[in-house]
């Protein structure tokens, strides 16, 4: 159980450390994994046991999975299903030969050499996926690629762990087929359930917690999906992160996609730093003392063969080009979790002894370790070489158009119904559930989320986009919202819609310099129609509702700055009207216009 004061430790120590390592230019996973190294039962040993605290960190890689299932949605993992069960399957059976043929040469056993080939062939998905994030390359061909490779990796888990017992003798009755073959029916009826509950009572069950509009709700609900199925797969013998990524896949085309992304965002950020703070724990530094050279040579050799053959297969069967293969196979060299996994349960079932687990132990974190900094000195040495990464595919419509609609009620649906009658893709986010839901019956693509809110503007990819349209019909939303914008997307153009001329005078204090009143034009043309009703000629109703608008927009601007002094206000505004009187006067009479 983790103390308070060991909470504080640890906030600490990452709080130094990874600013630190950053700055360098070293990432910040190796500063998380430095902070292990000093607060494990190797360092300071504030931390006795690092093996419970990888454990609960470990729900970081799941919820690291659900935000890239829901970001993949089927089609575009149906499109992946070449690279993913063809090229990565290849790219595990050569780095099971390879690693297992190295230690059969180093004088290891076949069943040792099958064990370790099997535990260091599967590379670190939460490492790998961060690092492409920080380095902004998800999007990338070798990015792409990378997440094929580690999604059948995490696949593979099951198989490898099923074959140990096999292995090590414990399977060779008729019972034990049976059981592998009771298993796999269990895992087809629980992901065939899973699908229908998702597809057909999530969403409605979604609607009614949101729509109850209490925030803390909507999280709690966010990660019990995410905990729930994780839960349901690790009962069937697979993977907490694999069930997160199919929950996460099911849901992408569902209206709260952005929402349930920002809802998980601040949790999987924490719990994967912790993540990565508990494998600098699981280093025994003593044990590196005592033969630095012997495990180091070990690992760099692990990383050179992963390197070597997974960028052979990521340059002839992925299509990769030229050092960017070398990239993906640098990306994949090291060691994962669930290597400490196969070799724990290897360990148990006697297929491998203490001490050589405890050196492939020592030995993937190294590798892990050894990852960001020869990443970063091959990107030194390989500049402009590096940046020539593949263009960027499968790309959500929302980020190619440059368009996110803020409130989509009456206000906001005509842009996008313009948009959609010119093909132009957008994003529209909404708050009411009820108005997504009957937006979406008549053909629109809207989504659940409250823009008010910054991890919801950074899941609908506004920072990539040109123009932001403010249409939200609650004033304090929306000045928060335009807040958020100018504090953090400046770039991004904000046409915003204003209630009444206060709004519209709070906006403008928020950095909008694009304004326009709600019911402005359409009173304006009432207005035009009511002088024409009384006998004036269409042309010369249409002059003076111009005249009027032209000197309410000047009002507008000079009374900037009085609008928390209402006498300052008044005052204005009969000023205002007794000059417009004037102009009138002066535009009735035939005579010329002041300059304006």
């Amino acid at each position: 159980m983790i103390g308070l004061g060991q909470i504080v430790i640890v906030l600490s120590v990452a709080v130094i450390a990874v600013p630190l390592f950053k700055r360098a230019g070293l990432g910040a996973v190796l500063g998380y994994i430095a902070a292990g190294m000093v607060l494990g039962p190797y360092g300071l040993g504030v931390f006795k046991a690092p093996d419970n605290v990888m454990h609960m960190s470990e729900f970081g890689v799941v919820l690291l999975m659900f935000v890239i299932g829901i970001e993949l949605q089927f089609s575009r993992l149906k499109a992946l299903r070449k690279p993913i069960f063809g090229l990565g399957s290849l790219q595990v059976v050569l780095c099971v030969a390879a690693l297992g043929g190295a230690m059969v040469l180093a004088g290891g056993s076949y069943t040792a050499a099958i064990v370790v080939g099997c535990a260091l062939a599967l590379s670190s998905t939460a490492f790998v996926l961060q690092l492409l994030a920080e380095k902004k390359e998800l999007t990338s061909a070798h990015g792409r690629l990378s997440f094929a490779f580690l999604l059948f990796q995490d696949i593979s888990v099951i198989p490898i762990m099923a074959f140990l017992p096999f292995l090590a003798g414990g399977g060779e009755t008729n019972a034990g087929w049976q059981d592998l073959l009771t298993d796999a029916v269990q895992i087809v009826v629980l992901f065939a359930a899973i699908v229908i509950v998702a597809r057909y009572l999530l969403r409605g069950a979604l609607k009614f917690v949101h729509s109850t509009g209490v925030r803390e709700i909507s999280i709690a609900a966010t990660l019990l999906v995410v905990s729930g199925t994780a839960l349901l797969m690790e009962f069937v013998g697979l993977s907490m992160a694999l069930g997160a990524f199919v929950a996460g896949v099911l849901l992408a085309e569902s209206e709260f996609r952005h929402q349930l992304e920002a809802d998980i965002e601040p949790f999987k950020g924490l719990l994967l730093g912790l993540f990565f703070i508990s494998v600098g724990m699981t280093l025994n530094l003593s044990k590196v003392i005592s033969s630095p050279l012997q495990l180091l040579s070990v690992a760099l050799l692990l990383m050179l063969i992963k390197t070597v053959v997974i960028a052979a297969v990521g340059y002839w069967g992925g299509k990769i080009k030229g050092v960017n293969a070398l990239k993906l196979g640098l990306l994949l060299s090291q060691g994962g979790e669930f290597g400490f996994v196969i070799l724990s349960l290897a360990g148990q079932l006697d297929l491998v002894d203490r001490v050589l687990r405890e050196q492939m132990t020592a030995v993937i974190t190294l590798s892990m370790i050894l990852t960001p900094l020869l990443l970063t000195l091959f990107e030194k040495l390989t500049p402009h070489l590096v940046r020539e990464t593949e263009p960027a595919f499968e790309q959500p419509d929302e980020v190619q158009s440059g368009v996110v609609i803020a409130g989509f009620g009456r206000y906001g649906q005509i842009s996008g119904r313009l948009l959609a009658s010119l093909q132009i893709p957008f994003t529209a986010l909404d708050i009411s559930p009820d108005q997504v839901d009957v937006v979406r019956k008549f053909g629109n693509k809207v989504h659940y989320g409250d823009a008010s809110q910054l991890d919801v503007l950074h899941a609908a990819k506004t920072g990539d986009a040109k123009v932001l349209v403010l249409a939200i019909d609650d004033i304090s939303a929306s000045l928060r919202t335009a807040r958020l914008m100018q504090q953090n997307f400046p770039h991004v153009r904000i046409l915003a819609r204003a209630r009444n001329r206060r709004h519209a005078h709070c906006l403008m204090d928020a950095g909008v310099t694009w304004i326009l009143r709600e019911t402005y034009l359409s009173a304006l043309a009432t207005a035009e129609e009511l002088l024409v009703t009384l006998g004036r000629e269409r042309a010369e109703a249409q002059e003076l509702t111009t005249l009027f608008r032209e000197a309410d927009q000047r009002t507008l601007r000079r009374q900037y700055g009085m609008h928390h002094d209402p006498e300052k206000i008044i005052e204005s505004s009969k000023e205002s009207a007794e000059a417009l009187r004037g102009l009138f006067e002066q535009d009735l009479a035939g005579t010329d216009h002041p300059p304006r």
